[in-house]
């Protein structure tokens, strides 16, 4: 294949990628945190008596500076600027699993094909990341942009890996890490090392200008046994005691199966690779007891926030590449068994979060499909990419997979459009009967008023020990126990003006101020 049609190649997989599955999703997890932060950062006005939007902890990226940028630059809304971001760093993840493939001599139907089964996606379940996220979050754009990091290098081009890692360094540090470790030890050069002490001079500058820093974050602070026995409760993938049993084995399993794959594929894996496809696995085997020492016996407060077990993204993804170049290696040869097997391993991947838990019939099938056409295909090497396209639908269909769920509703627009048109723009709102559910974030930034309290918002408690202790305060206030139509009064006290609830909770002394078959508004003033 030529470049260009590796390039189009390349494009097709981003845009089933992006399209079909894994997909992609607006204000369902992260950007239900970030959009707040950055509309306030655009307009000190916005949502001012809201405690999530005024306290951003955007100071060591420039994730906040890019995007309002290019929203001046462009005059396009911030949804579509971070899609447009998203886009680009997806295909740029997906180039460099192709060039990590072609570094180990593979064909380039048979790299197109290894690249489009990692890009299929994994859920790192305990520590609670995925290899593509879903949201345009500086996590989301880092991590393709690593992928390119480790292809550049793996073909000698350490300057421009070296540039890549940089550019994902300034947008989320800590994702970097593992990176940056392993390419220290491959290629300590000064000029290979320029590009991260450019990001680092960066950040510190960017970090001293920084708007909007409500609280300080203090990088050697000690937790607090009450600060820790919050995030506990509300952001146990932190700790490593709160989900070890469920998924730790099933880590251990991928690194045994990262080895033995390299080992299958070690005499055409170029020294610059080898020394990814060992050390990043490693290091997220190591990032468990680091974590464990530092965070649960040291109570360094940093931990929370770098999140570092969150490496151990690279033990399933380099597992799962790995498993898909063995495979294509022994179906070459012929070896139809083994490459089935490691095929299968390969596609497990997408299907079940956890190897150790067994799949439903359907997703059984759709693995073992999969693995069986890869076989076959392998003897009639264009046929390869056709089978890397095949996954994006196969999976979600036959198989059922579902990567998100949907808290978007005409509902909730309608009460959300009400709310931008009908309330002042400085009114505070109220979900008392929300739970955990999402919608109280999809309310806050479609809507574009303050949000008293809601369940996403409290992972800010890895950043900030105030905003922890206002955040269980309010929750504790409003939330803790069901809803209670005499409380209105003291919701009004509080500084909430409106609330809103489901009709199960209609108030038969008040009229709503607004109403649709899922949400009734009540104001909590007479």
């Amino acid at each position: 294949m030529k470049p260009p049609a590796v390039a189009a190649a390349i494009l097709i997989l981003t845009a089933l990628s992006w399209l079909v599955f894994p997909g992609h999703t607006w204000l369902q997890q992260d950007t239900q945190i970030y959009v707040p932060m950055l509309e306030h950062l655009r307009d000190p006005a916005f949502m001012e008596r809201d405690m999530l939007a005024t306290q951003p902890h955007l100071a060591f990226t420039l994730y906040d500076e890019v995007a309002l940028s290019l929203r001046r630059i462009t005059g396009s809304g911030l949804r579509e600027v971070l899609a447009a971001q998203q886009l680009i760093t997806r295909a740029l993840g997906i180039w460099g699993l192709y060039l990590m493939a072609a570094a180990l001599g593979l064909s380039p139907p048979a790299s197109l094909l290894a690249a489009g089964i990692v890009s299929l996606g994994a859920t790192i379940g305990g520590p609670a990341v995925l290899s593509f996220e879903l949201e345009p979050d500086p996590r989301g754009f880092a991590v393709p942009v690593i992928f390119l990091a480790v292809g550049l290098a793996a073909h000698g081009r350490h300057l421009a890996s070296g540039i890549a890692g940089a550019a994902a360094f300034v947008i989320h540090p800590p994702t970097t890490l593992p990176f940056w470790a392993v390419f220290l030890c491959l290629s300590p050069r000064l000029v290979s090392l320029a590009p991260l002490a450019a990001a680092g001079v960066i950040l510190t500058v960017a970090a001293h200008f920084q708007a909007g820093v409500a609280e300080p974050q203090h990088f050697f602070a000690r937790l607090t046994p009450a600060l820790e026995s919050l995030q506990r409760m509300r952001a146990p993938y932190s700790y490593i005691s709160e989900w070890w049993r469920a998924w730790l084995p099933h880590y251990v399993v991928f690194y045994v199966g990262s080895l033995l794959a390299y080992y299958r594929i070690r005499h055409r894996t170029p020294r610059d690779l080898r020394f990814f496809l060992l050390g990043l696995p490693l290091i997220g085997m190591l990032s468990v007891p680091i974590s464990y020492l530092l965070l649960e016996k040291l109570h360094w407060a940093l931990l929370p926030q770098g999140q570092p077990m969150r490496a151990l993204l690279f033990v399933t993804v380099i597992a799962q590449f790995s498993a898909a170049a063995a495979a294509i290696f022994a179906a070459e040869l012929q070896r139809y068994l083994e490459a089935f097997a490691w095929f299968a391993l390969a596609y497990f991947v997408p299907v079940n979060t956890n190897v150790l838990w067994l799949p439903d019939w359907r997703r059984a099938l759709v693995v073992a499909l999969l693995a069986a056409a890869a076989c076959l295909a392998a003897r009639f090497k264009p046929a390869l990419a056709a089978v890397a396209a095949v996954a994006f639908f196969l999976i979600p269909t036959v198989g059922g997979v579902t990567t998100h769920p949907n808290p978007h509703t005409p509902e909730l627009a309608q009460l959300s459009e009400w709310a931008r048109s009908a309330t002042p723009r400085d009114a505070v709102f109220l979900f008392p009967d929300a739970g955990r559910a999402l919608y109280p974030g999809v309310f806050r930034a479609e809507a574009q008023r303050a949000v008293y309290v809601d369940w996403k918002s409290g992972g800010q408690i890895n950043y900030f020990p105030r905003f922890a202790e206002q955040w269980w305060s309010r929750w504790q206030q409003t939330m803790a126990a069901s809803f209670d139509p005499r409380d209105m009064e003291r919701y009004r006290a509080l500084g909430i003006d409106y609330v809103i609830v489901h009709p199960a909770g209609r108030l038969a002394a008040r009229s709503p101020a607004f109403q649709n078959d899922q949400y009734l508004s009540y104001k909590t003033g007479n």
